[in-house]
């Protein structure tokens, strides 16, 4: 399957494009498996570390770590650190939310991470450091303030423009990183008001501190929201919501913001994990997108499913795209899929739809809702053999109609593209047994477009 799809990873290098809310692939043709993210740049090249996650289970399997010299076109470097064989990092256990500095200092990469276990009643904030950026990181066990372990959950990482380094925390704490990046020295901030949210994430700009967080929803989606300061140690004003209300942040929770320079100005680009649980190795997706800057005002006020890094603005991913006539999509039982409003959906296990076409891509249109499942996803080549598989979430809070999937770029020719309805759906409880997620196994198609 790789060996087919990397014979044309060059035509990849060709797009400078971000596809939101659908699956990357590296150079291979693998899915980009980097979540609750962050990106170094580092000698004109930029370094993504991410989760690696599986689709079993939400115990830790390492961090990875992806290049790029385009923040599109993403090559697979390593598993910067794997499961440790015992520990906080150990197995059946819990990692997440890494984040990497250069400490100025020491010029050796630091990493840190949430450690816990698989009930979230034994949180850490671990480190570890590596001498080259991409290489393997030696895990140094918890970070320490004043002698003991710092036990929080949730956290995020800020290197101001002085070279200080932070870390944050949920809830809003702060605590500014001794010299070497290897220990707490001060807690700057003890808990911006009225917040308890999570997946905290800083930059500043024109002189002013950002402080963006979730709210505590589970994997759920949420209406992030931020806080300004003139100074790290505050005072701290909540300012609201950064995305239209009611949109859930775009389906997305803030994982990060990389300061993207453009000329003279750098625009913060805010980096979110569309979550999938319990698959999140192949349905997780990312949100990355432009913010604008008004003062005190942040806002991501419109949607991009697509947008050119190098212009900043949003492109039509299927202009051009010919639409498969309806008429040529076989049914493994057509009475087991429903047409309504201009779409097809189905939500009995088992049942599947097929359409053949010509060409390297194609673009799978659809709509998620509350009652959607996991469909399976393969593409056959003209010997009907599987050359990719994967699954596909169509579950979301807030309905929203858009491409679901865009297959990987493959040589011209002959597929045949199943989608599969698996009469699996994204359901979970949070800590309180609060229930969130799907309440059925429907997969909605409007349309496949070949690109």
């Amino acid at each position: 399957m790789l060996s087919l799809i990397a014979f044309v990873a060059h035509a990849q290098k060709m797009e400078k494009i971000v596809y939101n809310g659908i699956p990357w692939f590296d150079e291979q043709g693998t899915i980009v498996n980097a979540h609750g993210a962050c990106i170094v740049e580092e000698g004109g090249r930029y370094y993504l570390f991410g989760e690696w996650k599986s689709d079993e289970s939400n115990a830790f399997p390492g961090f990875s770590c992806y290049s790029s010299d385009d923040l599109v076109n993403w090559k697979f470097e390593r598993v910067v650190l794997p499961m440790q064989s015992g520990g906080i990092l150990g197995p059946d256990r819990v990692g997440e939310r890494v984040k990497v500095m250069k400490c100025p200092s020491t010029g050796e990469y630091v990493m840190y991470m949430h450690a816990d276990d698989l009930k979230y009643k034994d949180p850490h904030i671990g480190y570890a450091t590596c001498s080259t950026i991409a290489g393997e990181y030696k895990f140094h066990g918890p970070l320490l303030y004043e002698d003991k372990p710092v036990r929080r959950w949730d956290m995020g990482t800020f290197q101001d423009t002085d070279g200080e380094g932070y870390l944050l925390l949920h809830g809003g704490i702060v605590y500014r990183l001794g010299k070497d990046y290897r220990s707490a020295e001060e807690r700057v901030v003890s808990g911006v008001p009225g917040s308890h949210g999570e997946s905290p994430a800083m930059f500043k700009k024109n002189g002013t501190y950002f402080f963006l967080f979730s709210n505590l929803t589970s994997w759920e989606k949420n209406d992030n929201f931020y806080y300004t300061a003139p100074a790290i140690k505050g005072p701290w004003t909540k300012r609201g919501f950064f995305a239209p209300e009611g949109s859930l942040t775009f389906n997305s929770q803030t994982t990060f913001v990389f300061p993207l320079k453009r000329g003279n100005d750098t625009i913060p680009m805010f980096m979110g994990d569309r979550w999938s649980y319990p698959h999140q190795a192949s349905a997780a997706t990312y949100v990355w997108m432009p913010m604008q800057v008004d003062g005190t005002r942040l806002s991501m006020p419109e949607y991009w499913s697509a947008w050119d890094m190098d212009k900043l603005r949003p492109v039509n991913p299927l202009q051009g795209g010919k639409v498969i006539s309806r008429k040529k999509i076989k049914f493994s039982n057509q009475a087991e899929w429903k047409e309504e409003n201009g779409q097809i959906a189905s939500n009995v296990k088992g049942s599947s739809l097929r359409v053949s076409f010509k060409g390297s891509r194609v673009a799978v249109v659809g709509e998620t809702n509350r009652h959607g499942g996991y469909a399976r996803v393969n593409i056959l080549n003209k010997k009907k053999e599987r050359v990719y598989s994967s699954l596909v979430d169509f579950y979301s809070k807030v309905e929203d109609q858009a491409i679901r999937f865009i297959t990987p770029v493959l040589p011209e020719g002959d597929y045949t593209l199943v989608i599969e309805v698996t009469g699996v759906n994204p359901v979970w409880t949070d800590k309180t047994k609060t229930i969130y997620g799907s309440d059925d196994y429907y997969v909605t198609i409007k349309d496949f477009v070949i690109l």
